[in-house]
């Protein structure tokens, strides 16, 4: 049996205003909060954007979620985990501060921003999943303590993983920072020598001082090395790599945590991709990086496999190409996605209920 994916498209046209009354009229149309039930404690899992960034999901838009969850005679709370990397969201002071100047106040949004505090135990919880990497994730309790839990994704480009839609969203958005070092172990990157010029911008980037300048090359210490990879990002030569046969087993990662979170949350979990302003990388970048699609539109769905796989290709129809593959070459999305299909966490097999 097909999983239904609603669909709303959504031009670069379309004001605040128009994007709002489409996103009320998705809602309606899928019954996807249907999964919210009076009483239920709601976490809308959502990412707040990295200071400089303006990529993330509009905090008007999450006010329509979140109101439909009142309306449920529910209480809603937006959520996220502290990152890995160092930034404005690596603690929980921070990163409740950075998601209010990002506009992710209760008097935009309707409801509180909670960040789990990981100095405190309570807020962590490990869930076994004895899958084929991870035999226990660590999570954030938050959200295996709420009732029900919606996934508001930014639909967008990663260069570790193809693209970003609801399965990293829970996968790794779900994990504390030991969580996400799991996850990312393996990808340390490698220098090609004879492109590196020594200019110093992965020095400055490395989030845990592993890359020095020695000789007149970068050297990256593995044994300090998180596997962030921002220094991929920022090497204005293109001298660092990884082995991606080591970095798609971050794909296989990332669906094993997301399957330690679903397997917990049976029949209570709701998807919202937006695939606009599709950027290259992800929402964690502290600057804005550029946009590789027109706007597409706004996906609901209960099943996390079909909405990814309906949103990705719903953006190569509207590029006429894989804008993906284009700008990762080296990537291979179709790992995430068959991978959870093949963990029973959702279908590739989808029906597309487009509105007009």
């Amino acid at each position: 049996m097909k999983s239904k994916v609603y669909f709303v498209p959504v031009s670069d046209k379309d004001n605040s205003d128009a994007v709002i009354k489409k996103i009320k009229a998705l809602l309606g149309a899928s019954a996807i909060l249907n999964i919210v039930q009076k009483n239920y404690k709601t976490a809308v899992k959502i990412h707040f954007g990295e200071e400089g960034n303006t990529g993330f999901v509009r905090p008007e838009y999450a006010r329509v979620i979140c109101d439909a969850i009142a309306d449920r005679k529910a209480s809603g709370f937006l959520t996220d985990t502290n990152t890995l990397y160092r930034g404005q969201r690596m603690n929980s002071r921070d990163h409740v501060n950075t998601a209010h100047k990002h506009g992710f106040t209760k008097k935009i949004t309707g409801v509180d921003v909670v960040i789990p505090d990981e100095s405190v135990d309570s807020d962590k919880i490990d869930v076994k999943v004895d899958a084929k990497f991870i035999k226990t994730a660590r999570l954030a309790s938050i959200f295996i303590k709420a009732d029900a839990i919606v996934a508001i994704s930014h639909f967008k480009g990663h260069m570790m993983t193809g693209f970003g839609g609801a399965l990293k969203n829970i996968g790794m958005g779900c994990a504390t920072r030991e969580g996400k070092l799991a996850q990312h172990c393996d990808v340390s990157p490698f220098i090609y020598e004879d492109r590196c010029k020594a200019c110093g911008a992965c020095v400055k980037i490395c989030p845990v001082n592993a890359i020095r300048i020695e000789n007149k090359r970068a050297r990256i210490d593995k044994s300090k090395c998180i596997g962030c990879a921002n220094c991929i990002a920022v090497c204005p030569a293109g001298a660092m790599f990884i082995d991606f046969g080591v970095g798609a087993a971050v794909q296989d990662k990332m669906v094993e945590y997301a399957a330690a979170v679903i397997r917990k949350k049976p029949g209570r979990m709701a998807y919202l991709n937006f695939a606009l302003r599709i950027n290259k990388e992800c929402d964690c970048w502290g600057m804005e990086n550029p946009r590789i699609a027109p706007d597409v539109g706004i996906f609901a769905s209960l099943d996390p496999v079909a909405i990814d796989k309906a949103s990705l290709d719903m953006v190569k129809r509207s590029c006429g190409k894989d804008i993906f593959k284009e700008h990762h070459p080296l990537q291979d999305a179709n790992i995430q996605l068959n991978y959870a299909a093949d963990l029973g966490l959702g279908s590739l097999n989808y029906e597309l209920v487009e509105m007009k």
